[in-house]
C-alpha cells in the first residue's frame, strides 16, 4: 500500500465529487483516485453488472442505437416500402 502525500491528501479533501484525477507527466496516462468504499461498490456490482444481457435489454439497446443514428428519420421510410416481408398495404405477412 502507498501512503498518501500531503498534496494528494489536500486534493482529495478539496474534491467535490469524491474523486481526483491524476496525470503522469511522462506518459500522459490518467488515473483516478477514489474512496475505497466507492471502489468496493463498483467491485460488488452495484454500479457495474457484467452478466449477459437479457433479450429485452438487447432489444432495447438495438432500438436506442437505431434511433441515435437516425432510423426514425421520415426519409428512412422508403426502406419500409422495400421490405419484401410487407404486402401492398404496408403490414407484415
Amino acid at each position: 500500500m502507498i501512503i498518501i502525500t500531503e498534496e494528494l491528501k489536500q486534493a482529495v479533501e478539496d474534491s467535490k465529487d469524491n474523486l481526483v484525477r491524476l496525470v503522469d507527466p511522462e506518459t500522459d496516462a490518467e488515473y483516478v483516485v477514489l474512496p475505497a468504499k466507492t471502489f468496493d461498490h463498483i467491485q460488488e456490482g452495484l454500479f457495474y453488472d457484467d452478466s449477459p444481457l437479457s433479450d429485452e435489454e438487447r432489444s432495447a439497446l438495438l432500438v436506442e442505437m437505431g434511433l441515435s443514428i437516425g432510423w426514425d428519420d421520415p426519409e428512412m421510410d422508403v426502406y419500409n416500402e422495400l421490405d419484401p416481408r410487407r404486402n401492398n398495404e404496408g403490414s407484415t405477412r
